[in-house]
């Protein structure tokens, strides 16, 4: 199954998948926030996307914050314009992370790609 990993930001939506068959996560590009509703469904029919895997911006203490509300208003609006199973990663350290990866991607894109790539650490676990 192609999996897609959403990095949510307010001005930007950073993109990552995992493409069904292959063992390695891959940057998918970024998308403006604004555009989110016909720019994702777009994108999860024509690569066909089973599965969106989305950051959840939790506190240091893993306690939900102002973003994590955010981020779960995102998906309910996602939600009815995608019918795929969505998830929810913890994201914290994600941007410090990212800041730190070589590569001629966004920060967004990184961001997302190890989101994705800690979904699947777990996911194996």
């Amino acid at each position: 199954m192609n999996v897609l990993a959403i990095d949510y930001g307010r001005k930007k939506i950073g993109l990552a998948w995992l493409q069904e068959g292959l063992d390695v996560v891959l940057p998918f590009g970024q998308i403006q926030t604004k555009r989110f509703k016909y720019e994702l469904a777009k994108i999860i029919q024509e690569e066909n996307i089973g599965k969106a895997v989305v950051g959840l911006p939790l506190g240091i203490n893993g306690e939900e914050n102002e973003n994590t509300q955010r981020v779960h208003d995102f998906v309910e609006v996602l939600k009815q314009k995608i019918n795929i199973p969505i998830e929810f990663m913890d994201e914290r350290f994600t941007t410090a992370q990212a800041k730190r990866m070589d590569g001629g991607v966004s920060l967004d894109e990184k961001a997302a790609m190890l989101i994705l790539q800690a979904y699947l650490d777990k996911s194996k676990q």
